[in-house]
């Protein structure tokens, strides 16, 4: 492609209409090559280093275009790994990234700049005044949507990050490690106080927010912080839920959401012996392991008649619950907590509906979570089963902006940590002036390890319809099962237990409704085993 350069370090590439929607070109400015994209046939190019930083192969032109949870990327054609479009960062590794050039359409021609950028720009603005950012929650997802308008617009607002706890933001994916000894609290810590310093970024940790002033724009804190704000970041995640059971206000009834929780549940298992989790699913599985392998004799009581029975199916329900039997851990399903006992304010056991009576000196609630909108009822924000955000994650007044697990958007919430990046992303975009993406909810497979046993579903496990047709692995000496729903030669669902490793397959099956007709004979040993060998036919 010939380029001929133009004033203030602009270099005509081409005409817009030159380049195919959904597809890449390849151009070499000032001996630096580099890959265009356009997404559709929208008035907009990306510009990214055409070099794969994987392979150092010059191939990122000839990469597939995509969107993974509202966030648009391209995945390079040799290892397939996905690079932002936006920012360039690879999201399988953050090492990783591809420089991004700026770009402006002049005259239906694409002009792209020789100096990277941190961010895609579509024009020359203007220097403008900082304006005031407020993240209020300083989890997983507000410290995501930040770094992602970091990434963007790092010189665009003056940040003030408001955190409930006293410590830095924390993967608080990874607290079952630190009950079970694997990990430190060190190990988990992803910003440290001295992170937030080195960012320009005023912390005020141990000092939640207790009203925002939406008619004088300040946020205040229950030390007494009035913080002015020109935007917001709502991002106050979700709190356990404990059932209204008599006792559950004794000493020694916790749940298991916080770096506190976790403390405490270790400072117990150094002094007493028996330990309750109420709660079959994964949290409580986690909680149960931790305990035991801190020396507590465990019981796991959980309502439904399967564990995780959100997850899982009869079998590979009954499959976890003997697994999980087998490292100590007693599990009774089926069962209704009728009261918390205790003596001098402290537990001592629990009463089942049944009448059976559990010696308890610690009871766990892992019963599931709600969002917490407490500050947005108070401030007057919409509110619902979350607080109500729109397709850009904008909440019912325009300068607050709302992500991770205390939103609902569009009558859904969210408890699993991929639709929260893309909600993080999206925030990011819009916060950084470049907003035209929007969010969309999409299924999400669960694929976890449970107390050291790999499990997976996706999609629609319990049809309520006859017209379907199982397919199933069954291998009890290793301790395998597998089970493929397929309804009208699609794949509707799976269920994998022991072996989950080709569990993103069938999810991609399921998600893409790919006919199977082909390989279905060969589903249940893999996609390398089954497409190879249909290729090869």
């Amino acid at each position: 492609m010939m380029n001929s350069k133009t004033r203030n370090t602009w270099f005509d590439i081409c005409a817009l209409e030159d380049i195919t929607p959904n597809t890449g070109v390849g151009a070499a400015i000032d001996d630096q090559l580099i890959a265009l994209f356009r997404v559709g046939n929208e008035e907009r190019v990306y510009a990214l280093s055409n070099t794969d930083p994987f392979s150092n192969a010059n191939v990122m032109s000839r990469g597939i275009l995509g969107d993974i949870q509202g966030e648009r990327v391209v995945a390079s054609p040799i290892y397939k790994q996905h690079f932002s479009l936006a920012t360039g960062r690879c999201l399988e590794d953050h090492e990783k990234k591809l420089l991004v050039y700026p770009v402006k359409l002049e005259n239906g021609r694409v002009l792209v700049s020789s100096k990277p950028q941190k961010t895609y720009i579509t024009h020359q603005a203007p220097q403008q005044e900082k304006m005031k950012l407020v993240l209020i929650g300083n989890g997983l997802a507000g410290m995501r949507c930040l770094e992602d308008l970091l990434d963007m617009a790092p010189d665009r607002y003056e940040v003030t990050v408001i955190g409930e706890e006293p410590w830095g933001n924390y993967n608080r994916i990874m607290l079952s490690p630190v009950l079970s000894g694997e990990k430190t609290i060190e190990d988990i810590m992803l910003h440290p106080p001295l992170w937030y310093v080195e960012q320009g970024i005023r912390f005020l940790g141990n000092d939640p927010a207790v009203y925002i002033d939406r008619t004088g724009k300040r946020v205040l804190t229950q030390s007494g912080h009035a913080v002015d704000y020109d935007r917001i970041i709502l991002a106050t995640g979700s709190r356990p839920f404990i059932p209204p059971v008599p006792g559950n206000d004794l000493k020694g009834v916790l749940s298991f959401r916080d770096i506190y929780d976790v403390n405490q549940m270790i400072e117990y298992s150094k002094y007493h012996k028996h330990a309750v989790v109420i709660g079959g699913g994964l949290l409580g599985l986690e909680a149960a392991w931790g305990l035991k392998r801190r020396g507590m004799q465990v019981t796991v009581l959980h309502l439904a008649h399967r564990l995780m029975n959100r997850q899982l199916d009869e079998r590979a329900g009954q499959l976890l619950r003997t697994s999980i039997e087998a490292k100590g851990i007693d599990v009774i399903t089926g069962a209704v907590t009728e009261e918390i006992r205790g003596e001098d304010g402290k537990v001592t056991g629990v009463l089942l509906q049944d009448g059976k009576v559990l010696n308890a000196d610690l009871v766990v609630f892992a019963v599931g979570i709600r969002p917490n909108m407490a500050l947005a009822e108070k401030s007057g924000l919409r509110c619902h089963r979350g607080v109500i955000v729109n397709d850009t994650m904008q909440t019912w007044d325009p300068a607050i902006y709302a992500v991770g697990e205390c939103i609902e958007h569009r009558g859904e919430t969210f408890g699993l940590v991929e639709p929260l990046w893309g909600q993080a992303f999206i925030c990011a975009t819009h916060l950084a002036e470049h907003g035209s993406l929007t969010f969309k909810s999409r299924p999400v497979p669960t694929q976890l390890k449970v107390s050291g046993v790999d499990v997976f579903s996706a999609g629609d496990f319990d049809p309520q319809d006859s017209d379907y047709e199982d397919i199933i692995l069954n291998d009890e000496k290793r301790n395998i099962y597998k089970r493929i729903i397929v309804r009208k030669d699609k794949v509707i669902g799976a269920v994998l237990f022991g072996d989950t490793e080709d569990g993103a397959w069938y999810a991609e099956l399921i998600s893409d409704q790919t006919p199977v007709s082909s390989f279905r004979h060969k589903m249940l040993f893999g996609r390398d085993f089954a497409l190879k060998s249909t290729n090869a036919a």
